[in-house]
């Protein structure tokens, strides 16, 4: 059977993105970011210059940036830099419409696929500043550009891959040191734990829960 990545790697608007910190002297999570980038390039069957990706994320000396890196199915390398975005210490999170579903091979890598997210964010009501995405079984996935992360005071968790969600850097960092474990999360209970959401750009945030 034809892997379902492979099949739709052909679309031309289709690309690879990493979203990546520059702390004013280096990318500090950079090797997660381009091990994830190469994976993602391989499942597709995409060519990926991890040497030419490395060189290409840089910032100006000094000045802390969001740099947006993108793939393209000939192995173009692309770099956007922007300025860093500004956010509470606390984000106050809700439900969001979108259901996703845990087999979609596609919620795996992060592409340019992302409309579904995207529409979610856009329509976020005022107070909020994340959405929490569930599965068919309305166990939790992933936020709309950042992962879960939950204690029921055993310590840290985050769902696991298979209820259908992004292997974010920051997760796979936190789960590779031991700090963190895999545990699903259902929708009932997120008024129960104790919540933070986070990404490779942001980190970890605490986070409340405003149904």
């Amino acid at each position: 059977m034809e892997d379902p990545l492979r099949a739709g790697a052909g679309d031309p608007g289709l690309k690879l993105i990493e979203t990546v910190l520059w702390d004013g002297a280096s990318c500090p999570r950079i090797a997660g970011h381009l091990a994830r980038l190469s994976g993602s390039a391989a499942r597709l069957g995409w060519p990926c210059d991890i040497a030419a990706a490395r060189a290409a994320l840089t910032g100006p000396p000094g000045q802390p940036a969001r740099l947006r890196l993108t793939l393209d199915r000939a192995g173009g390398i692309e770099v956007t830099r922007a300025a860093l975005p500004v956010s509470p210490a606390e984000w106050r999170l809700a439900l969001a419409p979108l259901r996703l579903a845990s087999g979609d091979p596609w919620l795996r890598i992060k592409t340019t696929r992302r409309a579904g997210y995207d529409e979610a964010r856009a329509a976020m009501p005022d107070g909020i500043e994340e959405l929490i995405l569930l599965n068919e079984r309305d166990e939790v996935c992933d936020g709309t550009i950042t992962t879960v992360f939950f204690d029921r005071g055993q310590g840290l968790r985050t769902p696991p891959l298979s209820s259908g969600l992004l292997a974010g850097v920051l997760r796979t960092e936190l789960l590779a040191c031991g700090a963190c474990r895999e545990e699903v999360l259902m929708a009932a209970d997120l008024p129960l734990v104790r919540l933070w959401v986070g990404n490779a750009l942001r980190g970890l945030i605490p986070a409340l829960w405003r149904g």
